[in-house]
């Protein structure tokens, strides 16, 4: 059972590199309490409070390992585990996730998706799905609002899985 928290503490820390992709409604973040040698397990703790705390219907992990998943659990945060194996198998994964994410934003759910860090692979990911659910249909303009979304430019990998979403309507 986690220590109970007071004062400006029992809100918790934001998740590093959080960023809202739909304003209010669907965000992405570093893995909470960080990745590698950087992780640590009182700032996940920290950051699993601030999402609960802001109101977050769901946490969705997409790292392949199933790591730090029990600590949802242990701060009541529903979460969700969808691992992405790699850039082989992106068109089974996105064709699904992107079905299950269209559902729960349907039913006005507040959801945060994290990677290990907030890269390329995160990025392609909801600049496809921006794309696919047809919030913006200009492959052109995806890229744009996506590089703007993550403050920088998108690999080769992004770009391209942004490009053919269209193909896993």
């Amino acid at each position: 059972m986690p220590p109970k928290l007071r004062g400006k503490w029992a809100l918790g820390i934001t998740p590093r590199n959080f960023t809202w992709v739909i304003k209010d409604r669907l965000a992405i973040c570093e893995r909470p309490g960080g990745y590698g040698e950087n992780h640590r397990r009182v700032r996940r703790q920290e950051e699993i409070i601030w999402l609960r705390e802001n109101r977050f219907d769901l946490v969705i992990s997409t790292i392949a390992a199933p790591h730090n998943l029990h600590a949802y659990e242990e701060l009541n945060m529903p979460y969700r585990h969808r691992p992405f194996g790699g850039i082989d198998d992106a068109s089974l994964f996105l064709r699904s996730f992107y079905k299950e994410l269209q559902t729960m934003l349907a039913k006005d759910m507040k959801l945060v998706i994290h990677a290990e860090e907030v890269g390329d692979r995160i990025l392609g990911i909801v600049g496809g799905y921006i794309r696919w659910s047809g919030m913006v249909d200009d492959p052109s303009q995806a890229i744009i609002i996506t590089e703007r979304i993550g403050g920088r430019q998108l690999d080769t990998w992004a770009r391209e899985l942004i490009l053919g979403v269209h193909e896993l309507r």
